[in-house]
């Protein structure tokens, strides 16, 4: 049995919806069966309300002929001499009938006022500013964590939950206030333990330094050094340490993250305490989430606080991070609010975010229009269709150009409201981009069928066959993504710095965008570097060749290499050297470099038309004619 259903003062904290038999009306019902404690309480309106209460849960219900809610209930002291062992019956009186969702009556002689309330969004807001106007600790702040319990849908509407943080805090303070002694003394709730200190800052060095009180199954959660700077003209201070067993009220905005400690607050009742010199100092032990699908290998330990001043989100600002162990890390910050830590998934900061985007919508901008007079110069020039290199040049430029233009919708397409619009636009970009994986994969076969193979590579419809591979192998794969539900669409980007979210349409699913990306990508990157460097030391045996008749510049062999490094795509290989997010100027490199391609693309068949023109005395190599034709 639990402490509250021996208590008769907390007998009718919790209510669920049963019905009375008979017609009674103005009646409470106390009934005890084995460890489940059940009031029901009917009115003459035909109202009718009935608390349950077990040792692990409180559930509140009420009833009238047209609604069914849940319902939260309060009662003063409620006394009775002898045992309770029968079901007993009382009358009750109401008090008042503020409108259907609330009423406040008294049960057996006004022994006990009592009031219930509807768990709706406005009422219980209303019912929460008048606890701030008159608060009662410490019945109050049971009072209030009971709230949270019993209307737990409810307090996470907008128009209740700041308001509930606010309350909940000032009954915090009022627990604090309570001590008088300069002995601490930790009051135990089931959502939170608040440790009260009344600090001699006569007695006291540059720092307090004490323990963060237990919750539950968690008794050691933190060590706080507190520096002592920000009581600096006091003889004495009372603050208090907070930790949270039950905190989802303070995670509601948080997004795709994970704690790997508990919540904890550090609170000076009167005081708003920032711009710490000496920072205050929590050693955090960890508890990650043993049910967390993670590999803690990807995830960075975040110290960050939740800003309730500013957009009630968990930040960084003013707090730095230091792993002293995988179990153990230490936040020093300047200002005393709630902290925690969060396992990060190393990414990106908003600013960094900012100028990386105007950097690629200008690489891509850029690209799209060269990959465009690419594509079109080739349509109207009949002697470019005849060659089998440019045709594969003008493949890329156009699984390039989809490229670009899609990804430059990915941020607008998530705007809208019609999510099948953004469902395309996921699917084109992860299709454009595995065509222009496997374009750049067989410019390299090509060019080492030129360079290398030179005799004995007529291959009969040889165009026909890589244009099947080029377009239609990443329409298998994309397609059969497809059939599985939920793999295209919104994905939110958390920024590392303010934890507020930016959407793209991209893919869903962490597993698909590494396990197909990925592996098609290292696979094609192995295949074309492999080949590069073969090419790459034919060109400059070549050169070695030539030198005895007619020396040519080094510069040229060397502008040919990077070329046939763009052609190949081997700078999108920079992605195997950047550590997820972090390494920053190994992702300016890659959407500099990267999404210019189609631009250096239309550079070099301008160059090898130049070169074409100058050699048109000479005929045509039979091995860069189209076969198919």
């Amino acid at each position: 049995m639990s402490l509250r259903a021996k208590d008769m003062s907390l007998l009718l904290l919790l209510i669920l919806i049963h019905g009375l038999d008979g017609e009674e009306y103005n009646k409470v019902h106390l009934i005890l069966t084995n460890e489940t404690m059940e009031t029901r309480i009917s009115f003459t309106s035909g109202r009718r309300i009935t608390v349950r209460e077990t040792p692990t849960q409180l559930l509140c219900n009420s009833t009238t002929k047209s609604t069914i809610n849940s319902c939260y209930i309060e009662c003063s002291s409620f006394s009775q001499n002898e045992g309770f062992t029968e079901p007993k019956i009382f009358d009750l009186e109401i008090l008042k009938e503020w409108d259907s969702t609330r009423v406040d009556f008294s049960i057996g002689n006004h022994s006990s006022n009592c009031t219930v309330v509807d768990c709706l969004p406005d009422d219980i807001r209303k019912l929460l500013e008048e606890k701030a106007k008159t608060m009662n600790i410490p019945t109050d702040m049971r009072n209030i964590l009971n709230i949270k319990t019993m209307c737990k849908n409810v307090i996470f509407h907008e128009a209740v939950l700041d308001t509930y943080i606010s309350v909940e805090k000032k009954a915090i303070h009022g627990i604090i206030n309570m001590n008088n002694s300069e002995q601490s003394k930790t009051c135990y709730q089931e959502d939170l333990s608040i440790l009260a200190v009344k600090m001699n800052l006569s007695k006291t060095n540059d720092f307090v330094q004490i323990a963060a009180p237990g919750v539950f199954s968690y008794d050691e959660v933190a060590d706080t050094q507190i520096p002592v700077e920000a009581f600096k003209n006091e003889s004495e201070r009372k603050f208090g340490i907070v930790t949270y067993y039950s905190d989802q009220h303070l995670k509601f905005k948080v997004k795709n993250k994970y704690f790997a400690s508990n919540v904890i607050r550090i609170e000076v009742p009167g005081r708003h305490i920032v711009n710490l010199i000496n920072p205050l100092n929590v050693s955090f032990k960890l508890n990650y989430i043993k049910d967390t699908p993670l590999d803690l290998k990807n995830y960075n330990r975040s110290c960050q606080f939740y800003d309730e001043n500013g957009d009630r989100t968990w930040k960084t600002d003013g707090c730095n991070t230091t792993l002293i162990s995988d179990n153990v890390v230490e936040c020093y910050c300047n200002h005393m609010t709630p902290f925690a830590v969060l396992l990060i998934d190393s990414t990106i900061s908003e600013k960094q975010w900012e100028i990386l985007s105007y950097i690629s919508y200008a690489g891509c901008s850029v690209s799209a229009f060269f990959s465009a007079i690419t594509v079109l110069s080739f349509i109207f020039n009949s002697n470019a269709r005849a060659e089998v290199s440019s045709s594969i040049h003008v493949s890329l430029s156009g699984a390039l150009f989809l490229l670009n233009i899609s990804f430059m919708f990915s941020e607008w397409g998530a705007t809208l409201t019609v999510k099948e619009v953004c469902v395309f636009i996921a699917v084109t970009i992860h299709y454009s981009l595995l065509c222009t994986f496997t374009w750049m994969a067989i410019e390299a076969l090509h060019l080492y069928l030129l360079l290398v193979r030179v005799f004995n590579i007529y291959v009969r419809y040889y165009m026909v066959k890589l244009s099947l591979i080029g377009w239609g192998v990443p329409a298998v794969i994309v397609g059969g993504l497809m059939s599985v539900n939920n793999i295209y669409g919104i994905t939110e980007i958390t920024f590392s710095d303010t934890n507020t979210t930016n959407e793209i349409c991209w893919i869903r699913d962490r597993h698909v965008l590494y396990g197909v990306n990925i592996s098609y990508f290292s696979i094609i990157f192995m295949f074309n570097l492999a080949i590069l460097i073969t090419v790459s030391r034919q060109i400059f045996k070549l050169r070695r060749v030539g030198n005895r008749h007619d020396k040519m510049p080094v510069w040229k062999d060397a502008g040919t290499v990077l070329g046939l490094m763009c052609l190949v795509g081997t700078t999108w290989g920079l992605a195997f050297f950047s550590s997820g997010y972090n390494n920053y100027p190994i992702l300016y490199l890659f959407c500099i470099l990267n999404t210019m391609q189609g631009f250096y693309i239309f550079v070099w068949m301008c160059g090898t038309a130049r070169k074409n023109r100058a050699q048109t005395s000479h005929p045509k190599s039979k091995s860069t004619l189209d076969s198919s034709k």
